[in-house]
Parts: structure tokens; C-alpha cells; sequence
């Protein structure tokens, strides 16, 4: 097996003291006298025992060495002082003849662009001096080639695509999904490579083989769901799966049910469609080309992990600012009994505990036997309609341990930014339990530590009460008018 080098870039020149005091021969200025150069060997210029031989001149026995350049090698030979030119790979190095000796030159290897190099002169070292030149086998040649990515797995064919990774220089071949690309482009860094999609694919892998040796990349884009739009949906309403790589879809299943007609988002990150009729709850999975993504928990499901619904588990501690309705036509969509809060002129600092929370009881948030679990696996969910836009105020949610409290703010964009928020019809909001904070006495309820396991929020047992209610951490007086629906704590990952 030959051997091989993988050098550093950065390798420093040490002991350039040794070479001065190595002995030198009297200059001979004229080139009709002076001897021709001799290259006996390549040696890496570092401490004994690690100067190795780099070359000896044998391409079938040398070493292949991966770099662009930077280290110092010591030339080892005849004649050697006195050098006018010497060149890696066609390109001319820098040197001082003032460190040269007759049988000996330290020299570092020039940066090499091997995208624009002159191929012919790929793997030589040239040694010239005013009394000739020679030409001596050094096998330095570019990194080994890396893969990293594809710009777009669901291109179509004959269109533009494009492979990333480091070193695509000097290629020999490239082969998509087990097709040969005859015909591609690459940059000059060896960044990329640029091609037509091909029409076939055989197999999932990248193929790209270079001077220095062969890459292979798996084509995948395994589909996600990271969200659904309204978990508890009426038939009829529209309905929107969140993701990544949600496209070329084979199958699209909601609650056990197929759906057969949806829109997908050419970016891959949406599919909607109008909700059928359903006969049970069930999760959602999308089928691609490459994979199938399905939810852990159920959607069309009001019961798992239920804390209050005010249908079937009603759970609500009579007092509080909640108004207990159905049929309101400004929260249409949804056909069972939900609270409304409408609040409005809320002052600064306004909100817990008065007149502006829906307080709930005991509930099991987790089963016992997961209060291992990490925090990060569940979620605290409900449904809510905010017909008229909302800006200022904070859905706050508290349980009944710990004081941990998550706060609701969708119009805040960032820092210093906000937008007005509105719903169109019922959605489903997601707070990971890791939302939960505790207090800080200078940033303010909830904005201190997040929870580090499941029992801060809910103790050993699982089980807790909440509120959820409206605070007003703005500067002016704001309002909230909403309605909210099913609360619940359920497994998400």
C-alpha cells in the first residue's frame, strides 16, 4: 500500500540557524561554469526523528501529500545554491539563497490554487539555477475531497443543481444518484460543483472522485413536522402541516384519515387542504420520496393530557375573568365551549392575580412514569381565536409549583420589534415545557431560568394546577379579546 502524508498548512520554519551554518561553496557567476542542479530527496523541515522523507524521486514508492502550500521543505541534493527559480506544481516559491547550501535548501512550499494550476505540471518540483534546471517527482497534490451538501435534492431533471464541499479540484469523475455527469462546472476555490440534474437516479449517493482521492454524499431530505395549524379542526376548515421537506409527497394521512387533494409550498415547509370529516383521532404523517415524518402525539384529540376543555373535563375553579360561551360568531370554527377573555385599557403592571385570569385545577400534566423525561419532549398546548389584532399585553401561563411561568407573546418580533397579531379562525399554540421560566428580580416574571426537569413544574407526582391569565408588561395600557379552548400537556418528541 502506498503511503501517504497529510500535512498542516501552517507549518512554521524552524532551525534556520542549522541551515547558515551548513558549508557553502564559492559562487560560480558564470553560467557557462556552474554546474547543473542534482535533487536527491525532499525532506519535511522539522526536528529530527520527524523529518521524514518526503520524496526520493520514485513516484511508485513516494509518498502523496495533501496540502496547498505553507510548509517548509528541505531540498536535499547537489549544486543547489545559487537558485534562480523554484517551482511546486508549475508555481514559483519565495526563498532566500542566503540559507542555501550546496547540498541543501530550505524552502516553503508556495500557496497552489490547484483549480488554475497547469495540470501538465501537476506533481513536480522544478530546480533552477544558473547552470540548468531539473525536474524531480513530488507527489504534493490537493486535500482530499469533502462533500457537504446538495443545493436542492427535488431539482427537477435538466435543471440546475449544485454539490458544496472543500477541495472539488482536479476532478476526474462525478456521478449523481448513480448517473455519470459528463458535462459540470466548479468553482474556484473548489466549493462546488455545477450540473444538470439527471433524468435517472439508480442510487441515494454523490459521487465525486478527484487527483487526491473519492467523496460520497448520501441524497436525502428526510420530511419533518414541526407543527400543525389547528390540531381540533371542524370539517371544512383549512388546514396546514408545518415542516421541512415536505415535497414530492406520496401520502398525506390526518387523524387516520388520507387526505387525497393538498398544496404543498414550493420551499418544501407547508402543505395545506381543506379538512375532511373524521371519524377518530390520530396522528399526522406525511410520506415522501425519502421518508415518512409522523407526530407523536394525536391530533382530533382533546382528552390526552387534558387540564380543561369545559366539555368533557371541565376543570375551571369558578372565578376569574373568563366568560363561558359557545356560538359567539367572532370565534367561529368551533363548536364546542370555550372562554373568552376581553380585556381592554389594561394599565402597566396590570394583570395577576385580578380580574384577568381563567384559573384551573389539579390536573395530571405528565403520566408519573414520565417525570423523567426530558422537558423538552412535552409541550403545553391550547386552541385560541384572536379576531382583532393584539399587540401589548402577555398570555402568561403559571403552574401550581414553583411559580414557573410561560409567557405568550407572538406580536413581539425581537428585541425592539413588534407586529400586531390576529388569527384567522381557531389555531393551535405549542409551548415546550422549556418555556417555562422562573422569575428574575431585574428582567421580570418568567424571564429568568428555565426549568431543568419536568417535577419543578408539576412535582413528583405529575399532577398540578395552572392559570393562565393577561399581564400588561408594556409601558401604555393595552387589552387582550380572545378565546381559548383545550388546554392540554402532551408528548411532542
Amino acid at each position: 500500500m502506498k503511503k501517504k502524508s497529510y500535512l498542516s498548512l501552517c507549518v512554521l520554519p524552524l532551525f534556520f540557524a542549522i541551515v547558515a551554518l551548513l558549508p557553502a561553496c564559492k559562487k560560480n557567476n558564470d553560467s557557462g561554469g556552474a554546474a547543473a542542479p542534482v535533487v536527491t530527496s525532499v525532506r519535511l523541515y522539522v526536528p529530527s526523528p520527524n523529518d521524514i522523507v518526503l520524496s526520493n524521486g520514485d513516484p511508485k514508492s513516494s509518498a502523496s501529500i495533501y496540502g496547498n502550500g505553507g510548509i517548509y521543505v528541505a531540498i536535499v541534493g547537489h549544486n543547489l545554491q545559487n537558485a534562480t527559480e523554484i517551482d511546486f506544481n508549475g508555481v514559483p516559491a519565495k526563498f532566500n539563497v542566503a540559507l542555501f547550501a550546496p547540498n541543501n535548501a530550505v524552502v516553503q512550499v508556495p500557496t497552489i490554487n490547484y483549480a488554475k494550476i497547469d495540470t501538465t505540471k501537476l506533481y513536480t518540483l522544478v530546480y533552477k539555477t544558473a547552470g540548468g534546471s531539473t525536474t524531480f517527482s513530488f507527489k504534493l497534490g490537493p486535500m482530499l475531497p469533502t462533500l457537504t451538501g446538495i443545493s436542492d435534492v427535488f431539482t427537477q431533471p435538466g435543471d440546475s443543481v449544485y454539490v458544496t464541499g472543500t477541495d472539488l479540484v482536479l476532478i476526474k469523475s462525478v456521478s449523481y444518484g448513480g448517473s455519470v455527469i459528463s458535462s459540470f462546472k466548479t468553482d474556484t476555490n473548489g466549493r462546488f460543483i455545477g450540473f444538470l440534474m439527471p433524468a435517472v437516479k439508480t442510487t441515494d449517493q454523490v459521487l465525486v472522485t478527484t487527483k487526491s482521492g473519492s467523496a460520497a454524499f448520501k441524497i436525502v431530505a428526510t420530511p419533518t413536522i414541526t407543527g400543525i395549524s389547528n390540531e381540533n379542526a371542524l370539517s371544512g376548515d383549512s388546514v396546514y402541516v408545518y415542516g421541512t421537506n415536505l415535497r414530492s409527497i406520496q401520502k398525506v394521512v390526518f387523524a387516520g384519515t388520507t387526505i387525497t387533494s393538498y398544496k404543498a409550498l414550493s420551499n418544501g415547509k407547508a402543505i395545506g387542504f381543506v379538512l375532511p370529516a373524521l371519524s377518530s383521532s390520530g396522528p399526522v404523517s406525511v410520506t415522501t420520496e425519502f421518508g415518512t415524518a409522523t407526530t407523536v402525539y394525536n391530533v382530533n384529540d382533546v382528552a390526552t393530557g387534558s387540564i380543561s376543555n369545559w366539555d368533557s373535563n371541565f376543570n375551571w375553579q369558578y372565578w376569574g375573568a373568563g366568560k363561558q360561551t359557545n356560538g359567539d360568531p367572532n370565534f367561529s370554527g368551533n363548536s364546542s365551549t370555550y372562554f373568552v377573555l376581553d380585556i381592554s385599557g389594561l394599565a402597566k403592571g396590570d394583570g395577576w392575580p385580578w380580574s384577568t385570569n381563567i384559573p384551573m385545577n389539579g390536573a395530571q400534566w405528565v403520566p408519573k412514569a414520565n417525570i423523567a423525561d426530558s422537558a423538552s419532549h412535552w409541550a403545553f398546548k391550547f386552541e385560541v381565536s384572536i379576531p382583532k389584532a393584539w399587540n401589548g399585553t402577555t398570555v402568561d401561563i403559571v403552574s401550581g409549583v414553583g411559580g414557573y411561568i410561560a409567557r405568550w407573546e407572538p406580536w413581539q418580533k425581537n428585541a425592539t420589534t413588534t407586529a400586531p397579531y390576529i388569527t384567522k379562525g381557531w389555531v393551535t399554540v405549542t409551548i415546550p415545557l422549556t418555556s417555562f421560566r422562573a422569575s428574575d428580580p431585574t428582567l421580570g416574571e418568567g424571564m429568568g431560568a428555565s426549568i431543568s426537569k419536568i417535577s419543578d413544574l408539576t412535582g413528583t407526582s405529575g399532577n398540578t394546577s395552572c392559570t393562565l391569565y393577561i399581564h400588561n408588561y408594556g409601558t401604555s395600557a393595552a387589552g387582550f379579546y380572545g378565546a381559548v379552548d383545550n388546554l392540554r400537556v402532551v408528548k411532542i418528541k
